[in-house]
Order: C-alpha cells, then structure tokens, then sequence
C-alpha cells in the first residue's frame, strides 16, 4: 500500500533537509511516498511552501496545500490549533514533535511505526508569526536550525507546559550539538 507523507522542512526539502519545527511558516514541504508493505521510499517531490509568507492564516493555508497534494499523513515540529483542525478535517493523520532530524531519518521512523500521532495541537494559535520571515519585530533573525524559542506574544504557560517545552528545547539543542559534532568527526577523518 502506497502512503503519501508531508514532512515540513527547514530549507529547500528533499530527504536529506531538516524537519522543520514550524508547519504554516516552514520554507518548504518534502512529499515523500511510501509503501507500507515494503517499508520503502517510492518517489521524493518537494513543494515551496507559498503560506510562508502570508501575514495570517499560515497554518490553514499549507493544511490546504497538504490536502492538494493527496497527504495521508504529515510530519512536522510544532502547528497551531488552526492548522491542526483543518488537517484533521481533511482527514490527514498529524505526527508532531519532531525535532533536530533530517527528513530521511524521520521517514525511517515512520515506516519502523515510531511516530504515534498526537491528538492536539502542539504550540499556540500564530506561535510562528515572530519566527524572521518579516512578520514580527525580529527584522530577519531567525536561522533555520535555530533552536525553537517561545514567541512573546504567546499565552503564559503553566509550570507542565514549561517543563514540557524546555525538555523538548534542550533536547532539540542536544540533538544539534551531536549532529555537528558528527559532522567535524566525519570532517577530521577526510583530512587524513
């Protein structure tokens, strides 16, 4: 059985992009089919995401976007509520959380049955609005593969949801630090 997944991605797509932490405001889509039976990749399109850009409505614009592009499930680091109900009308299974991988790894995961879906929306209603991309006051800050920040804007959160948040911020962080370490290792071994 052949699935369509749509991974957000941090800067151009393809399976050897980072998932992006954001799913309205992420710079790109990696559409990726798979066979289920077989556990393989099939074909690997990408799709700019044109949402990205959008002064409101993000979330519910690149829902409908991944709804045309025939997704049965999509992958991300974090979505709103908006963008949460629309897939999940549209019937789309929402794996969320995702963070510091690329999307062939993520992809694995998937097919190994790892990923569970989650049943809510993972960051606040415009939580990317003040992520660099001319929205906020940020004045072009934000670096793909930066570590997720808290918008300022955003409802206080309670102490669970802190806890919560910080554990996934540093594991994201660790999980960096250990990918470029990985890469001067790689880099140290070309030298000899």
């Amino acid at each position: 059985m052949i699935e369509r997944i749509v991974v957000s991605s941090q800067s151009k797509g393809g399976l050897d992009d980072m998932v992006s932490p954001m799913f309205g405001r992420c710079p790109a889509y990696t559409v990726v089919d798979v066979d289920l039976e077989q556990k393989e990749v099939k074909d690997v399109t990408t799709q700019t995401n044109p949402a990205m850009q959008v002064f409101g409505g993000a979330g519910i614009q690149a829902a409908q976007l991944v709804g045309t592009l025939g997704a049965t499930a999509v992958i991300t680091g974090n979505l709103g509520p908006n963008a949460f109900i629309a897939l999940q009308q549209l019937g789309i299974k929402i794996h969320a959380g995702v963070f510091g991988i690329s999307v062939r790894e993520v992809v694995n995961q998937y097919l190994a049955g790892k990923l569970a879906p989650v049943t809510g929306p993972t960051a606040p209603m415009h939580a990317g609005m003040d992520r660099g991309r001319g929205m906020g006051r940020g004045m072009g800050m934000f670096q793909p593969g930066a570590p997720m920040v808290r918008p300022l804007h955003a409802q206080p959160m309670s102490r669970e949801e802190e806890i919560t948040f910080r554990k996934d911020q540093l594991k994201s962080i660790e999980e960096e630090v250990s990918r470029i370490k990985s890469r001067l290792e790689k880099l140290k071994a070309e030298e000899k």
